[in-house]
């Protein structure tokens, strides 16, 4: 009973700085998006073929959570997204008081969109509200069909669904299909983009809809 009482606190804490990160982020009319998955769903390369179809167009932003390394980071910062690494140190997931000292980092008044890039798990991310507009989950297909069923509050908790890697899809005939029926049964209103990072596939709808975002957070600030 003590640990509930516990966590609900953290919870009911990380809640209100997530309230307040929101808050700043209509403020400057930045819609954010909270990218989460399993390590290797495809997180960094989604966002680096992001950062190239929305050149010129968009100014992106990103925040990079892992456990350690900068790695992730460097690689957004050298295809032109600025980029603050957060390294959890062994934590599993961002929490609201990281994203808020990392948007110090950023002029938001020159920013068009910003990602947070979670750390590799379908667990502990799913809990903590960072103050984002939309959560974003990634499954790729080599990690099975069942992933939604065995994770279902990941999925719940999303209103995005990205199914990567599907120039895969001969790796195990039907898994597509598989993977976006069993979310969809956790979560009925998941709007699905199938993307293969590598051959291009589903990339400029996943861009469209980007786009449809910003210009979204944009007319809503001036209305």
């Amino acid at each position: 009973m003590k640990e509930v009482k516990v966590l609900t606190k953290v919870l009911k804490a990380n809640d209100m700085i997530a309230a307040e990160i929101r808050s700043l982020l209509d403020l400057h009319a930045v819609p954010c998006l909270n990218l989460m998955s399993s390590p290797g769903a495809g997180k960094t390369t989604l966002l680096e073929k992001t950062a190239k179809l929305l050149s010129g167009s968009l100014s992106l932003a990103a925040i990079e959570g892992d456990v350690a390394t900068s790695l992730d980071g460097e690689r957004l910062n050298a295809v032109g997204i600025p980029t603050v690494q957060v390294n959890t140190g062994g934590g599993c997931h961002l929490d609201a008081t990281m994203i808020k000292d990392a948007l110090q980092n950023f002029d938001l008044d020159k920013t068009d969109l910003l990602f947070i890039e979670n750390v590799g798990n379908l667990i502990c991310p799913s809990t903590f509200d960072l103050g984002e507009h939309v959560r974003v989950v990634l499954l790729s297909l080599p990690e099975g069909e069942d992933k939604p069923l065995k994770y279902p509050a990941m999925f719940l908790n999303s209103s995005v669904l990205v199914l990567s890697k599907v120039d895969m899809v001969g790796w195990n005939v039907g898994t597509l299909a598989a993977s976006r029926a069993n979310a969809l049964k956790v979560n009925p209103r998941l709007k699905v983009f199938e993307v293969s990072s590598t051959e291009g596939t589903g990339l400029k709808e996943w861009a469209d809809y980007l786009r449809a975002l910003v210009v979204e957070k944009k007319r809503g600030k001036r209305d």
